[in-house]
């Protein structure tokens, strides 16, 4: 289903929820659905979430690699790391930039 298919089935007063319910406008629902304007990842994410998968992420961004994202680890849960992918320190920067 596309996002313009999954909008017309909806009344104004549902469409507004939506659209809230997403972060965004009707307007913009609408610049997205026919193709005027690109989804923001964070908008895909929520459209993806919205519609309970109706309409995914990926047919939205595909540019984006949603695999890696989607085989993470649950919310709350903690990454496993290996020994060689922690350094016992908090800095991002490379042992040259010490």
């Amino acid at each position: 289903m596309t996002l313009s298919e999954y909008l017309k089935t909806m009344d104004k007063p549902g469409l507004e929820v939506f659209a809230r319910s997403c972060g965004t406008s009707v307007g913009q629902l609408k610049q997205v659905a026919y193709g005027n304007r690109r989804a923001s990842a964070g908008l895909a994410v929520s459209l993806d979430r919205e519609t309970a998968g109706a309409i995914r992420c990926e047919l939205l961004r595909p540019d984006i690699d949603w695999a890696y994202l989607r085989q993470g680890s649950a919310p709350g849960e903690e990454v496993s790391r290996g020994a060689d992918d922690f350094r016992g320190d908090d800095q991002c920067s490379s042992s040259k930039e010490r």
